[in-house]
């Protein structure tokens, strides 16, 4: 879009672009899900961040198409080893909403909650990061129903089991909630180029 701000990101921070024990899929972008793919009704679909911040915050799909957008052209990398470099996503920067719903300096993580219960979760600062955004578009085009329409959480320098399909909302905590898959042998922070991967990784 024309005179949309873009923030392109080093994902790799001066590293190797590709992790280590990961494979290029090249134009391919493949559909990992646990369970089944939600039908989303945008005229009932709300957004909410409530938890441990100064002003709750519950959005509908309208509401939602007020807000500022950014694009951010960044990697992706898959616990499962792939990678797809060069994504451009578009949607609301994180920092945007924070500003709307003001965490109390007790918040130090925060849990993500989609679509069909599923939950992830990570410190707050994460969501300072400029790269870090609520995507709606990938490459120009509105996300498709299994990579997460009608919005996600994109954070692309963890693992994108991070990056949240279906999100519903975010809430602010006083001490770490694990998630779905942290609960299920998957680490709790997820770098890639550490190859946090699962709970008993360094």
């Amino acid at each position: 879009m024309e005179g949309l701000e873009r923030i392109e990101v080093d994902t790799a921070r001066g590293r190797e672009r590709v992790p280590p024990g990961q494979y290029l899929v090249g134009d391919r972008w493949p559909i990992l899900t646990y369970g089944q793919t939600p039908e989303v009704d945008l005229s009932v679909w709300s957004f909410s961040m409530d938890g441990l911040v100064e002003n709750p915050v519950r959005l509908s799909w309208e509401d939602w198409q007020e807000l500022p957008e950014v694009e951010v052209r960044a990697d992706m990398h898959c616990v499962t080893s792939w990678s797809k470099l060069d994504n451009l996503w578009r949607g609301v920067p994180a920092k945007a909403l924070l500003d709307l719903a003001k965490p109390k300096p007790e918040a130090r993580f925060f849990s993500a909650f989609c679509e069909g219960g599923y939950t992830t979760n990570l410190p707050v600062e994460e969501l300072y990061e400029p790269d870090v955004l609520f995507a709606t578009h990938h490459n120009g085009e509105p996300l498709s129903a299994g990579h997460g329409f009608p919005m996600r959480l994109v954070i692309p320098r963890l693992y994108a089991w991070k990056s949240a399909k279906w999100l519903r909302g975010i809430e602010f905590l006083p001490e770490d909630r694990p998630g779905f898959w942290e609960r299920n042998g998957y680490h709790a922070y997820g770098d890639p180029w550490r190859e946090q991967r699962y709970s008993f990784s360094f």
